[in-house]
């Protein structure tokens, strides 16, 4: 078996070079296809044959054995800095633990609580993961709750730069807000707004965009934070800059209880309902999670041609679910997909989004893997408008992943995308090219070494919760907020 010997990672071959495998996930003229024992060619930064031999001249053939070769996924709410999520899964309420600023941290003055060098590096290492998983495209995300204020585009210039250096797609744009929560020392919790740092903030982000427009890797995206941070006024100056920029707007919400409860008290209306009063629901917007989304909210988003990306690991984690998948489906929404969490991994949120949906409708018949496979790659392209990516066929772009089969811990394969989904994980995934290139191969990234930026990335978490008592009600010690699963055994105890 030859798994790419040739290549050196992080390069584009020259010339045509072809992968083999067992399975090939295929786009053809009438649809979606499997081909048994098939081969994809490759030239530059080109898919110029998907089926089966190839039998024109060819600089290298790669045989991947017992592997499934398939359209890179396309993740619209990725990951991009080390998951703070993690922290509320046993730890609850959000408000007493460090989610929402207390009002004793607003008046001492909130601040960066990593440096700029670190707000670089756990982006890049998030990207390698995103790779490892067979994540081509992404449209990167990160926690406000502990920044300052929003993103920086000094930072998302680094952002750039890493993801062209390890070879991942995405779709950049600071994140900006009007205001955000804060906790009152009663127990209320209460939105406080600036608009002018909105909209100074908007604007750096409209600079970045122009930045790096025509970028082969790179593209703008604009990113409010979440809707219940966000005015009128930034809201529609956001969505008329889109329009001049031809660039998406990814904006939560529909996404929680907080969210819905203080729409509601803002503007008597749900916030897909506020939207649409503005007339500002349209193609252009990607709109995670959707999981309070109410019937109306639905028919709102569909009619005005909105994407849900549903993340359904993230939601699960925090008891929610999206009512449902199927039903969105069968209302004409085009539902793409995110992971949104650590590890940032398709292949559990397509598993995990199949089993919600099965029990959300009480019905086996409810949604099959294909429709979550196409949610993962067709749908998230098309939210982007690119009919390039998201797919394996000839004259599409060279942005493919590799999950091995043939893995010890897997089961016997009936069907390569039934068993990949139900019987696996992103850890399966072998290699991922982007843009013709050797993005990741058995484990290894392309621009990082992904063992020791992990053990960078744990000694930054662990810097990070050392600022938390700062940053949460009532200042109680780290212990306290985030207790561990069981109590520590002392060395008194045997």
């Amino acid at each position: 078996m030859n798994r790419f010997s040739d290549i050196r990672l992080g390069t584009r071959p020259t010339g045509r070079w072809s992968l083999r495998a067992q399975w090939v996930l295929a786009d053809t003229s009438a649809g979606r296809r499997l081909i048994r024992d098939g081969e994809v060619v490759i030239e530059g930064d080109r898919v110029i044959h998907v089926g089966h031999r190839f039998e024109g001249e060819l600089a290298a053939r790669h045989d991947m054995g017992a592997a499934l070769i398939a359209p890179g996924f396309v993740d619209l709410d990725a990951l991009s800095d080390l998951d703070t999520t993690l922290l509320a899964f046993d730890n609850w309420p959000g408000e007493r633990k460090g989610r929402v600023w207390p009002r004793s941290y607003v008046d001492r003055g909130p601040y960066e609580m990593y440096s700029a060098e670190e707000l670089a590096f756990q982006k890049r290492f998030a990207f390698g993961q995103l790779l490892l998983n067979g994540i081509t495209s992404a449209a990167p995300i990160a926690s406000l709750f502990y920044r300052e204020w929003g993103e920086t585009t000094a930072e998302f210039d680094a952002a750039a730069e890493a993801a062209q250096e390890l070879g991942l797609r995405v779709w950049l744009g600071p994140a900006y807000r009007s205001g955000g929560m804060v906790l009152e020392p009663d127990g209320r919790m209460v939105p406080e707004f600036d608009e002018p740092r909105g909209l100074d903030g908007l604007d750096r982000a409209i600079a970045f965009a122009g930045k790096w427009q025509g970028n082969d890797l790179v593209s703008s995206m604009l990113a409010p934070d979440r809707v219940e941070t966000c005015t009128e006024t930034l809201l529609r100056r956001t969505m008329a800059a889109a329009e001049e920029l031809n660039c998406p707007v990814r904006l939560h919400m529909a996404q929680g209880k907080m969210e819905r409860d203080t729409v509601a008290a803002l503007h008597g209306k749900t916030a897909p309902e506020w939207l649409d009063g503005m007339g500002l629901l349209t193609p252009r917007l990607l709109a995670p999670h959707a999981t309070v989304a109410t019937g109306d909210d639905l028919r709102r988003y569909a009619a005005g041609g909105v994407t849900v990306v549903h993340c359904p690991l993230v939601a699960a984690r925090h008891g929610g679910v999206l009512r449902s998948f199927a039903k969105l489906r069968e209302m004409g929404l085009r539902i793409a997909m995110g992971t949104d969490t650590a590890p940032p991994d398709m292949v559990l949120n397509m598993a995990v989004g199949m089993m919600l949906c099965r029990v959300a409708e009480g019905d086996i018949a409810a949604c099959t893997s294909p429709d979550f496979m196409d949610a993962a790659t067709i749908s998230g392209a098309q939210a982007l408008g690119r009919d390039d990516i998201g797919v394996l066929r000839a004259g599409g772009k060279a942005d493919i992943a590799v999950f091995d089969l043939g893995d010890a811990a897997m089961a016997p394969t009936i069907d390569p995308v039934q068993t990949l989904i139900l019987g696996a994980s992103g850890r399966v995934t072998r290699a991922t090219i982007v843009d013709g290139r050797l993005s990741m191969r058995d484990g290894e990234v392309a621009g990082i070494d992904m063992a020791g930026a992990r053990a960078q990335a744990q000694a930054q978490f662990e810097g990070l919760l050392t600022k938390y008592p700062e940053r949460t009600a009532g200042h109680p010690a780290l212990e306290t907020i985030f207790p561990p699963a069981y109590p520590l055994m002392d060395g008194r105890q045997t």
